[in-house]
């Protein structure tokens, strides 16, 4: 009897197990075919990452009845850059310092949170924010990379931990803010902090186990020893003698992996942007000679083993942080009358990409803002006509775009339907100038830059000059004939990431505080939502029960606000949130609560300080950020800070580093006990209004 119980018992468990579907079942034929379909399974929805829904449901015709269906709001006021996922009926989305969170996509109820408990010291290697762009679903789990430089999978349904690996070493300032790809069980994972002193790469990792499968190096070892890595013949063929003698093998070289990776499951090659060398300066890294390979590159390897198939270099021995890690489409387009698999890409230096994807070979190039390094891309050699001042040396050069990119890392959509590409666009222009006493400090930014340029004070006709070269767009790009067919102006120039869909719209988010859909075919508001914070991220769709939503991720932050605040709406750091919208919805997201803002009175603080010194030591240690000359609103605003009103609370911080685990580590080894209170003495001055210290004007042209 018990023999039959025991039987019946095992058959009932394997027909339960038999009936039961698999979590998160994704694999690479669902994640192709996300690139027609309704789901949003990868980062960029397929593996195109076109960003492109049919769904069209929310259409031009009904788009105004679009209300808030529920919302989540995290535990972080950081900048919030994910795009969620949505596999089966379950949202998987990041936050700020690399946490997960799973929801059900229909209600919003959670189902799981992850979170990794990076060390807060580690915000200090981190050169433009605690962000994190999102995960990858693969059969059965979610990867997440985390700052500290652990790539994690957890299991998909209970949000548990299956494997760790550290994929950087930790004595060194990496960072991982991206979101990784999986293709053919294989989780592809970059990193960031080429301007601290790093030598970028790509590696595969097995999907099950975390084993490393390959990895590809960007810059040649320093010490020209092979890695044993997929990279060791090319960078001995092609790469080796591109670098010259410099500062590049005391710092590694740059060129990290840290946005960028698509996949072509025709051609079964994997494409990924590389990023600016270390120093900026190509006249400090390597004597100002040499293209610097793979520095500023896309470059196409095989899937399977991380083999060099072709490149195609943006900008040969690149000087302005002009990466070409930004965002990369997919698309089968006619040119010249001849079908074409083509590349697409709007890097940093402002001139729109399309590339023969097969070959590497360069279709077009124009630009989609002003600039003023180059005057045209020669199609015949690939190779940027550079404008000469552009190599700037002791003199001033003020030129557009800045380091912060024409357009940086907010995802760009296509549209199959309208064939046009609409780029989140900038215009800002920076002061260049080299910086004769550069010297390798490790664990810290090494430009070989001279920032007090960008921190001159102006006279007012150089301001009005200057503010009116600074924008953001949102720019309808025709591919094929390389022009706009509409732009929609921005008030601030710091962007946020698009979504087009099948119902002839384009969704993106905004730094004043509001999320916008427009008709994909020329550009009119069709509606407006206020998210009460800035938005960055991207927004997605999808569907569930017949439902089509649109989800955002909002919360200011980024390279843009660490770089720039006082070009962006004065607002104080805010918690993210997770806004879901579908047709006739009305919930509401209760208003934030603006923080007190804090009251100091220096009228009787003094100091021994020298605040023209202390001008010197902020912008070449601080301005990154808290903004150039102290004008900082979104990380602390220092000249309202009660730290400054005596001696021994700022040296607590700065030098003691009693903030470390908010990202504030001690600056005991860059600044001596004067230097330090140089700087509390140019914070006072400027807290109470003095006038800058004094230096030399830029001018505007």
């Amino acid at each position: 009897m018990k023999i039959i119980k025991l039987g019946l018992a095992l058959a009932l468990a394997v027909t339960v197990a038999a009936c039961q579907k698999p979590v998160a079942n994704v694999d690479g034929a669902r994640i192709a075919a996300a690139d027609t379909n309704a789901e949003w399974v990868s980062y960029g929805k397929g593996y195109s990452e076109q960003r492109f829904s049919p769904l069209d449901k929310i259409s031009t015709a009904n788009v105004g009845q679009l209300g808030l269906a529920w919302y989540a709001q995290f535990d972080t006021d950081r900048g919030q850059e994910a795009t969620p996922l949505v596999v089966d009926g379950v949202l998987y989305t990041t936050t700020a310092w690399s946490k997960v969170y799973a929801y059900d996509a229909a209600t919003g109820k959670p189902k799981w949170s992850y979170d990794p408990k990076v060390d807060g010291a580690k915000g200090f290697d981190a050169c433009c924010d605690v962000v994190n762009r999102g995960v990858a679903v693969w059969k059965g789990k979610v990867y997440v990379g985390a700052l500290d430089g652990r790539l994690i999978a957890l299991d998909a349904e209970t949000g548990k931990p299956v494997w760790s690996v550290q994929t950087t070493d930790p004595k060194k300032p990496f960072t991982i803010t991206g979101a990784p790809r999986v293709v053919k069980d294989k989780v592809l994972i970059g990193n960031s902090g080429a301007e601290y002193g790093v030598r970028g790469y790509i590696t595969a990792y097995d999907a099950a186990t975390g084993k490393q499968v390959w990895r590809f190096y960007t810059i040649p070892n320093p010490t020209g020893a092979a890695d044993g890595a997929a990279s060791d013949k090319v960078l001995r063929e092609k790469g080796q003698s591109t670098w010259p003698e410099g500062a590049w093998k005391l710092v590694g070289g740059g060129g990290t992996v840290w946005d960028a990776i698509v996949y072509d499951p025709a051609l079964d090659m994997i494409y990924f942007g590389v990023d600016n060398g270390t120093p900026w300066n190509q006249e400090q890294r390597s004597g100002g000679k040499g293209d610097n390979l793979f520095v500023s590159s896309i470059v196409a390897v095989k899937a399977d083993t991380g083999e060099y198939v072709w490149h195609y270099q943006v900008n040969p021995g690149e000087s302005w942080d002009y990466s070409a890690v930004q965002p990369m489409i997919l698309a089968d387009l006619t040119i010249g009358g001849a079908p074409r698999k083509v590349l697409m890409q709007a890097p940093k230096n402002g001139f729109f990409y399309v590339i023969d994807r097969t070959n590497g070979k360069l279709l077009s190039a124009k630009n989609f803002v002003p600039v003023t390094w180059a005057t045209s891309i020669d199609i015949a050699t690939g190779r940027p006509v550079e404008n000469p001042a552009a190599r700037y040396g002791k003199d001033v050069e003020l030129q557009m775009p800045a380091p912060l990119g024409a357009h940086n890392w907010h995802p760009m959509a296509f549209s199959p339907k309208t064939g046009l590409v609409y780029i989140p666009a900038q215009q800002m222009p920076f002061a260049f100038q080299n910086d004769p006493s550069f010297a390798y400090k490790p664990g810290g930014w090494n430009l070989g830059v001279n920032l007090l340029a960008n921190a001159a004070p102006m006279t007012a006709d150089q301001t009005k000059a200057l503010a009116a070269q600074i924008k953001g767009s949102l720019i309808a790009w025709d591919p094929v004939n390389q022009k706009a067919v509409w732009t929609v102006q921005r008030p601030y120039f710091w962007n946020a990431g698009v979504l087009a869909t099948g119902g002839g719209l384009v969704f993106q988010g905004a730094a004043e505080g509001q999320v916008y859909a427009y008709d994909a075919t020329n550009g009119k508001q069709l509606w407006s939502y206020p998210t009460g914070n800035g938005v960055i991220a991207p927004p997605m769709t999808y569907e569930v029960n017949g439902d089509q939503y649109v989800a955002l991720m909002v919360g200011s932050g980024g390279g843009g606000q660490v770089s720039a605040p006082s070009l962006l709406p004065t607002r104080p750091r805010l918690p993210g949130r997770l806004l879901v919208f579908k047709l006739g919805a009305t919930a509401k997201a209760p208003d934030f609560v603006l923080p007190a803002q804090p009251e100091i009175d220096l009228s009787k603080v003094t100091t021994n300080g020298d605040p023209k010194h202390g001008y010197v030591v902020f912008n070449n240690n601080c301005q990154v950020c808290h903004g150039a000359n102290a004008t900082g609103s979104w990380l602390p605003d220092l000249k309202r800070s009660p730290l400054i009103t005596t001696p021994a609370d700022f040296n607590s911080v700065v030098m003691e580093g009693v903030k470390a685990h908010n990202g504030m580590v001690s600056f005991s080894r860059f600044l001596k006990p004067q230097d330090v209170e140089d700087v509390r003495a140019f914070l006072v001055g400027q807290g109470k209004g003095d006038p800058l210290p004094g230096a030399t004007t830029v001018a505007a042209k």
